[in-house]
């Protein structure tokens, strides 16, 4: 019975190492993607009106 406890908590502890594992990639490529979108739009969103005139 000490066996399979041990066998049960050894499993559980390495479920919990691999999906953290998971969360250290997972998390930084998202903010990563978020932070690109947000660039990528930046550079590419023209506004509606033209400014017209003479520079300062």
């Amino acid at each position: 019975m000490v066996n399979n406890a041990a066998r049960i908590a050894r499993m559980l502890m390495v479920m919990m190492f691999f999906a953290g594992l998971a969360l250290d990639i997972a998390v930084p490529a998202v903010v990563l993607s978020a932070m690109a979108l947000a660039t990528w739009l930046v550079r590419n969103w023209t506004p509606s009106q033209e400014w017209k005139g003479r520079a300062a």
